[in-house]
């Protein structure tokens, strides 16, 4: 028993609302709804989903939520899955690492809106990479079986990235794990679609750690 407890996964998502443009994000939908969902189709014995957050789509106006999220993660195995839409993307996209620069095309919810600003100070110039440690390949090439996957090298400079970078940095720093998945709208992709695709990328987890 205490072997099992020690290689448990525990997993923490996260989603956006709304934002210019995008009056009903599909991430709010799949989030507010992913605990319920999980509870009837269930997870992989080892894996558990212990939080659903939401998050402002605003780059610093995220961190608070985002920082509470990061911390209360505790255990052998951590993961963080960060769900965002691409309004103009036809296929899940598994991102494999975010970029130190922030610089939004629009404002974000907030009125905030940079350009080529470092994410982190810190972290050296605006050109700086953090990879994912979960095996995004393996992941990607699991999820493919039964839905539309690609991996992608570029999450963007706006809230997504941002909040990813944020995520990446906290794993690291703590030998944990973080994910960014983005997702089409419910127009390309419906939304039960989009459920049971959540539900399989956990799946993966087990089958890729």
């Amino acid at each position: 028993m205490g072997t099992q407890e020690a290689a448990a996964i525990k997993i923490h998502v996260t989603g956006f609302k709304a934002f210019h443009g995008i009056p009903e994000n599909p991430t709010e939908t799949i989030v507010c709804k992913l605990k319920e969902f999980i509870g009837r189709r269930g997870l992989p014995s080892g894996v558990s989903l212990d939080s659903c957050t939401i998050l402002e789509t605003a780059g610093e106006g995220a961190l608070p939520m985002l920082y509470q999220v990061l911390e209360s993660g505790v255990g052998e195995q951590v993961i963080w899955v960060h769900l965002g839409v691409n309004n103009e993307g036809q296929k899940f996209a598994i991102e494999h690492q975010a970029v130190n620069e922030a610089t939004f095309r629009c404002p974000d919810e907030l009125g905030w809106q940079p350009q080529k600003l470092q994410i982190i100070s810190d972290d050296g110039d605006i050109s700086r990479t953090i990879q994912t440690t979960c095996r995004a390949d393996r992941i990607s090439e699991f999820l493919k079986k039964g839905y539309d996957v690609e991996n992608s090298y570029n999450a963007g400079r706006f809230v997504c990235n941002y909040v990813y970078y944020h995520s990446l940095r906290f794993a690291e720093r703590k030998g944990y794990k973080s994910l960014f998945v983005h997702v089409p709208l419910f127009s390309a992709i419906d939304e039960d679609t989009q459920m049971q695709f959540a539900a399989s990328l956990f799946d993966s987890f087990m089958s890729t750690s």
